[in-house]
């Protein structure tokens, strides 16, 4: 088994979520633990966001995925964690220069903006590609790190 990979969804995001569990697993052979939700029923994109993203922080897992409706909402409350970089991301080329670039850990995807196709060459893409940890990315992460850092104990 490779790494493995929390997956979280609402409401909005459940079928894909599924669809991803299963291609994620079977097709890339990753273990994933799925975080919720557990059916199409109405509930807060927050929550989820908040437990695949704890996971990532005490290294239960290595990265995360999050699918809400457009993704969007899942990515802010994501990026409001210390230590995460959430990218929010509808095609493969941000997939790869994402992980290049940004070393992000954990990956947002909208069920209503892409479809069950496109989301898997994403993720497969999101999670096969590694840093490029250049001097100048690494730099940048150093960067980012540095402003997380400087709000901290921000009031």
């Amino acid at each position: 088994m490779k790494a493995k990979v929390a997956i979280g969804s609402d409401h909005g995001g459940y079928a894909l979520k599924e669809t991803l569990k299963a291609f994620i697993t079977e097709k890339l052979g990753y273990e994933v633990l799925d975080v919720g939700c557990d059916c199409p029923d109405s509930v807060d994109y927050p929550d989820y966001a908040n437990e695949a993203c704890s996971k990532v922080i005490s290294e239960d897992v290595q990265r995360a995925i999050l699918v809400c409706g457009t993704g969007i909402g899942m990515s802010i409350a994501a990026n409001k964690m210390p230590g995460i970089r959430c990218a929010l991301v509808h095609d493969t080329f941000s997939a790869k220069a994402t992980r290049e670039h940004n070393d992000t850990n954990v990956l947002a995807l909208g069920e209503r903006v892409i479809g069950p196709g496109l989301a898997q060459d994403i993720v497969e893409l999101w999670l096969t590609t590694p840093f490029s940890e250049e001097d100048r990315h690494a730099n940048r992460i150093r960067k980012i790190q540095t402003i997380e850092d400087s709000y901290a104990n921000h009031p």
